[in-house]
C-alpha cells in the first residue's frame, strides 16, 4: 500500500464520521437548567430525552436548538434509577432520531454526539464493553451494558451514542470515575414511554424500614426497623427479620428494592419473616410509593 494510499483511506475515513456527526447533529439539542448543562435528543414530537443526572432539581429548563435559538422547556417526568429525563418544548417541527437496537460488539466503533450552544461536539472511540441487561447503583433496570472508551466533554452528557452505520443506539451518560456509559434505545423506549404517560415511574412500596443483618450459618436477612399502617395491619412487627421473598432467600436489600419495580404494585407477595426464633409467613400487598 503507497503513502498516497494510505492518506487517502484516513480521509475517508474521517469524511465518513464528520457525515454521521452531521446526519446526527440536527436531532440534538443543548438543555441548561440551574447550574447545570448537558445535551438531549429529539424522542418524539415536542419531546425531548436527556440525562436525569446532569438536569438540576428546580429551576427554569431552556433548550437551544440546533441554529441557536433558545426557547423554554417544561419537565414531563424524571427517573433517577434509570437517569432518564422527559422535557417538552413547544414545537412541532423537531425531527425526532430514530432509536435502534443493533448488536453491539466490542471493540466497534462509536461516535458520542451531543451539542453546546447550538453547536454539535463529538468523541471518537470504540465499544469496550457489551453485556446482558443489568441493574443501576439506585436498583434501575438497564437492558444492556454498554461501555464506550472515549473522553466526553461534560455537556455531551444526554447526547447520543452512533455506531459506525449511523445508528443510535442509546443515550451517553457518566458512571463511576466518569466512565461513560450508554443508556440503551430499549430502556429509552421503556422509561420515557412511561414518563410521558404517567409523568413518573410507579415503584412498589412495601411501608417498611429496615437494615441488614446476619442470622445464624451465614446467611442474612433484613430488620425491620420501622412500620406503617399498611404493614402493621398485614402483620408485620418492628424487630421482625425478613428472610424469604415468594419463597427466595433475602440476600441483600438491594435485592428487596430490585423487587419493588414498576410492575410489582398491587401485586400480593409473602414475607418469610423469623420473629422471637419462630418462623411465620406474611401475605402482604404491595402499594404505590408515593411521589413527593
Amino acid at each position: 500500500m503507497t503513502e498516497t494510499a494510505s492518506f487517502t483511506q484516513l480521509q475517508d475515513l474521517s469524511a465518513a464520521f464528520a457525515r454521521l456527526v452531521g446526519i446526527a447533529a440536527p436531532g440534538i439539542a443543548a438543555v441548561q437548567s440551574h447550574r447545570a448543562r448537558s445535551s438531549g435528543f429529539f424522542w418524539r414530537p415536542g419531546l425531548i430525552v436527556t440525562a436525569d443526572e446532569a438536569l438540576s432539581e428546580e429551576g427554569d429548563v431552556a433548550v437551544t436548538l440546533p441554529g441557536g435559538e433558545s426557547v423554554g422547556a417544561r419537565l414531563v417526568g424524571r427517573d433517577h434509577t434509570t437517569d432518564i429525563a422527559v422535557l417538552r418544548v413547544d414545537r412541532s417541527d423537531l425531527q425526532p432520531i430514530r432509536l435502534e437496537s443493533p448488536p453491539v460488539p466490542v471493540g466497534a466503533l462509536a461516535l458520542a454526539v451531543g451539542a453546546d450552544d447550538g453547536a454539535p461536539t463529538a468523541a471518537f472511540g470504540v465499544i469496550s464493553r457489551s453485556t446482558g441487561p443489568w441493574w443501576s447503583m439506585r436498583s434501575g433496570e438497564i437492558d444492556a451494558r454498554i461501555e464506550l472508551d472515549l473522553r466526553m466533554r461534560q455537556s455531551a452528557e444526554g447526547g447520543l451514542a452512533i455506531d459506525a452505520a449511523g445508528q443510535a443506539i442509546g443515550m451517553t451518560v457518566f458512571g463511576p470515575r466518569r466512565r461513560v456509559l450508554v443508556i440503551p434505545s430499549a430502556t429509552i423506549e421503556r422509561i420515557a414511554t412511561r414518563l410521558e404517560k404517567h409523568g413518573h415511574i410507579p415503584r412498589g412500596y412495601l411501608g417498611l424500614g429496615f437494615q441488614l443483618v446476619a442470622i445464624e450459618d451465614g446467611k442474612r436477612g433484613v430488620m425491620v426497623m420501622k412500620v406503617e399502617p399498611q404493614a402493621a395491619k398485614a402483620g408485620v412487627h418492628q424487630g421482625d427479620i425478613i428472610v424469604a421473598w415468594n419463597g427466595e432467600p433475602i440476600r441483600h436489600a438491594r435485592s428487596l428494592l430490585r423487587a419493588l419495580g414498576p410492575d410489582s404494585v398491587g401485586q400480593t407477595i409473602t414475607l418469610g419473616l423469623r420473629r422471637g426464633g419462630e418462623a411465620k409467613d406474611v401475605p402482604l400487598t404491595i402499594a404505590e410509593r408515593p411521589t413527593a
